[in-house]
This record gives C-alpha cells, structure tokens and sequence, in this order.
C-alpha cells in the first residue's frame, strides 16, 4: 500500500516538474530579452510548482518515515526490494530525479545570467554617473583631471 502511494505521488510530480523545466527554459529566453513582465508571470508560476513539488516531497518522506527507513536512494531501495512494483518505483524514481536535476541545471545557469547583466547595469550606471574617475593622460601628455561624478540626470 505504502508502495503504491509512494508511486502515485512520484508519477504525480512528473507533470509539474516538466513544466518548471519549461518555465525555466522561458525564463532564460526573458531573461536575455530584459522582458520584466513576462519574468514576473514565470515566477509567480515557478513558486507555484516549486510549493507543489516541496509538498510532494514531504509526502514521500513521510512515507520512509512512517516505515522507518531512510528517507533517501537507499530508503526507496530498501521498500523496492520488499515491493511487488519495486522495479517500477526506483526506475520512476529516478525519471524525476533526472527531470530535477535538469531543472537545477537551468536554474543556476538563469541564476549565472542574472549575475552577469546585474554587473554589466552596474557597469553601466558607473559609466553614466562618472563613479570612475579616468586614469588617462590627455593631450598634452600630462595626467587627466579626473571628473567630478555626474548626476544620472545630467550625463
């Protein structure tokens, strides 16, 4: 019994874990694009699903628990080799985990994107605003004054 729900609630997360892939994938593509109204539709969807997914987890957990095993790959091994569906559980099983490793992977390159256009606005604002003073030497050869920092509004 516990087997079977413990299935159910693995195939159950197959569908919502495809679509925080998919909305990973567009986050990427909005990202890329600066496009801030789509980026805040997927992650008001994202935190939906990752909420869901937490849930399930904990089910799943509770369910080793309530046996006594592990709540980890060898927890699932021990109730598989006493299951009638034991093969079907650990081969599920690990469909889900790869189909979350994927959507880890895209996270954290979406998370690298982000990093790299924060520090290139950052750079940009330093530009405009003058937070750098020159370090050149101007035309007659004598060491550039620096510049006073400009207001946003006057550059």
């Amino acid at each position: 019994m516990h087997d079977t729900n413990l299935l159910q609630l693995i195939t159950d997360d197959f569908a919502p874990a495809q679509q925080l892939l998919e909305l990973l994938q567009s986050e990427s593509i909005a990202l890329h694009g600066r496009d801030m109204p789509v980026l805040e539709d997927i992650l008001a969807r994202k935190q939906a699903l990752i909420i869901l997914l937490e849930q399930h987890g904990r089910k799943r957990s509770e369910i080793l628990a309530s046996l006594n095993l592990p709540l980890d790959r060898q927890g699932l091994e021990q109730l598989a080799a006493q299951s009638s569906i034991g093969t079907q559980l650990l081969s599920e099983s690990d469909v889900l985990t790869d189909l979350l490793a994927e959507c880890q992977t895209a996270n954290v390159k979406n998370g690298q994107s982000i990093l790299i256009q924060q520090a290139t606005t950052a750079n940009q604002l330093k530009i405009l605003t003058g937070g750098e003073p020159p370090a050149l030497y101007d035309a007659s050869g004598t060491f550039a004054r620096p510049a006073m920092p400009r207001p946003l509004s006057q550059a």
